[in-house]
């Protein structure tokens, strides 16, 4: 298997907005190491080609209300960049093939952690604070025809993220209690609790963190961390305005342009 050769495609994909064919139909047999290289492999692609720096990754299909949209039964992993941040919100449909919206709880790390062996309390303890989150995931893959690892290796289906205003600390909430509530066009579309992620988000966290570090990747003091969605994924068209409350947490708002 020609793990460049599959990124290139998949940077492709990215590139001309044009999706291509899932990847396990040609390679069936393609095990999660090898879709995790094939993910190396793009971001090493977009790096070089775009100049995107690393600054966080992300865990996903970690609630049953996604795992049975998608029908992907396992957690995906995948990183973040510089360019895959909306600063400002605003989300640019030129840049995307099939954007669906999912509301989550990032959490931005004022201590490096590696696994294996990171636990929900490793990761609260290093937690500097938690924001609420919009991520809009995009798949490469032609008509969400996903498989495990179809997503590992199209980077966790990753478009770009969005995040709150309010920063708060972790150890002040129940993060598995709080109640996220989702808007589109001013009509609530969902909601959601952070119980939905593995039982809490920091349980999601622990999981990547420990995950990663088989592969010998740790997170960075610094870095932020996305949790997984709380809610169903929602599509989104250009015009559409989401808003995300969270209890405690505060407000993230996208525009899709």
């Amino acid at each position: 298997m020609d793990y460049r050769k599959l990124g290139q495609a998949l940077f492709g994909a990215l590139k001309t907005g044009q999706a291509i064919e899932p990847l396990m139909s040609s390679y069936p047999d393609m095990s999660l190491d090898d879709a995790y290289k094939v993910s190396l492999a793009f971001l090493a692609i977009r790096q070089k080609d775009n100049g995107e720096k690393i600054i966080g990754k992300k865990i996903g299909v970690t609630s049953k209300a996604v795992q049975d949209m998608l029908g992907v039964f396992q957690p995906d992993f995948g990183f973040l960049t510089d360019a895959m941040y909306a600063a400002d919100g605003i989300v640019h449909m030129d840049c995307h093939i099939a954007p669906r919206a999912e509301a989550e709880i990032a959490f931005k790390l004022k201590k490096s952690l590696k696994g294996p062996g990171v636990s929900a309390q490793d990761v609260i303890d290093a937690t500097d604070y938690v924001q609420t989150c919009f991520e809009i995931v995009d798949s490469r893959i032609k008509d969400w025809q996903i498989k495990i690892g179809d997503t590992v290796a199209d980077n966790a289906s990753c478009g770009v993220f969005a995040l709150g205003d309010d920063k708060v600390d972790p150890r002040d909430l129940d993060l598995a209690a709080l109640e996220v509530v989702v808007e589109k066009n001013g009509a609530e579309i969902s909601r959601g609790f952070g119980s939905a992620v593995q039982g809490s988000p920091q349980n999601a966290v622990a999981w990547l963190a420990n995950t990663l570090g088989d592969y010998g990747i740790p997170f960075e003091a610094g870095e932020i961390i996305l949790s997984g969605s709380l809610v169903p994924l929602h599509p989104a068209n250009r015009g559409d305005h989401m808003r995300a409350t969270i209890d405690g947490l505060g407000v993230c708002e996208v525009e899709f342009v």
